[in-house]
């Protein structure tokens, strides 16, 4: 099991991330509406803009505030990274 950073000292185990995307369309910002809803929602911001959302393997959503491209960069890499790095 390996886990990576999803900013601000937050971390979620790389297995269970099945697709990272952007806020940007209405689709995903209903989403997370209605994951919220639903309790389903996990919020990682830290209180920041959010700007990606992970969904999960078993149905729950996680809002980041690091960027789509960061977040998929460090799944590829299958990297635990902390530190300034997450300011980004």
């Amino acid at each position: 099991m390996s886990v990576i950073s999803i900013g601000f000292g937050n971390y979620i185990t790389r297995e269970r991330v099945v697709a990272v995307t952007s806020v940007d369309s209405s689709p995903i910002k209903r989403a997370i509406q209605e994951a919220r809803k639903r309790g389903g929602l996990i919020d990682a911001t830290q209180g920041r803009r959010t700007k990606s959302v992970l969904f999960t393997d078993d149905g729950r959503l996680v809002v980041s505030g690091l960027g789509p491209e960061t977040l998929a960069r460090r799944l590829d890499r299958g990297l635990v990274e902390v530190g300034d790095a997450d300011l980004g």
